[in-house]
């Protein structure tokens, strides 16, 4: 049995905010691989799947953000489970938005949510990092988490989490790096590119055969100007150019 524990505020102001995104991403799972209906357990509203064959609890603390450890902390207690069978979904200002980044263990860089996992959990744990994009200045970061994603992140947010769910299993089986492939591709293919660091490469010129490649470039032939030989090309040719 494995835990999927997404990060956010409870309560339909939160609900839009940058800082639930962990939400979402749970909630998308729980859609597309028919979990059970949410219900009220370990401070916070958890649902029962399926995912390739392994079960999975997926579970959103209601404590808000701050406290995240004490409900994730209960459920991994009941199920007796150890810090590697969590892996938790939480919004990242470190990133760029819709960029995604896994990695088991490490520090929380700032986030509060991650700390409080940090301080009841241990660390040992695996972290989905969804970029939400930074400020600019510091002063501006609680703002920007708790503000809403603006329309034009609407597109890459609904790919992004339709990706984070579609491939979810790689997770269970702890293929991060597919994991992560899959979702830089999933953006790069299905999205309109701003810029040409959201272009796909481009793709290798096509291989030349290696016998062709052996033979040595050879400049073309130039024609004798004077002499018999001119003389004999230009009486077959008329003297055309």
């Amino acid at each position: 049995m494995l835990v999927f524990a997404g990060l956010g505020n409870p309560g339909a102001k939160y609900t839009n905010n940058r800082h639930n995104v962990g939400f979402m991403a749970a909630d998308a799972i729980a859609r597309r691989h028919s979990f059970s209906p949410w219900s009220k357990k370990f401070q916070g509203l958890i649902a029962e799947g399926t995912i390739d064959g392994e079960k999975i609890i997926l579970i959103k603390p209601q404590t808000f953000m701050n406290l995240s450890g004490q409900s994730v902390g209960e459920a991994l207690r009941f199920y007796k489970l150890e810090p590697s069978a969590l892996t938790v979904f939480y919004d990242e200002i470190d990133l760029a938005a819709g960029k995604v980044r896994v990695k088991v263990g490490g520090g929380s860089g700032g986030h509060n949510g991650i700390r409080s996992l940090d301080d009841h959990v241990g660390k040992g744990f695996r972290r989905v990092r969804i970029g939400v994009g930074h400020p600019g200045v510091r002063e501006m970061v609680h703002g920007h988490v708790l503000g809403d994603f603006a329309k034009a992140d609407r597109e890459w947010l609904a790919v992004l989490l339709d990706t984070i769910a579609d491939d979810a299993g790689l997770l269970a089986k702890g293929d991060d790096n597919s994991f992560m492939n899959r979702v830089t591709l999933a953006l790069r293919d299905r999205l309109t590119p701003t810029g040409d660091d959201d272009r796909p490469p481009p793709k290798a010129p096509k291989a030349q055969s290696h016998i062709r490649q052996a033979r040595p470039q050879q400049a073309p032939a130039k024609l004798p100007e004077t002499g018999p030989m001119a003389a004999m090309l230009k009486k077959l040719f008329g003297g055309k150019g």
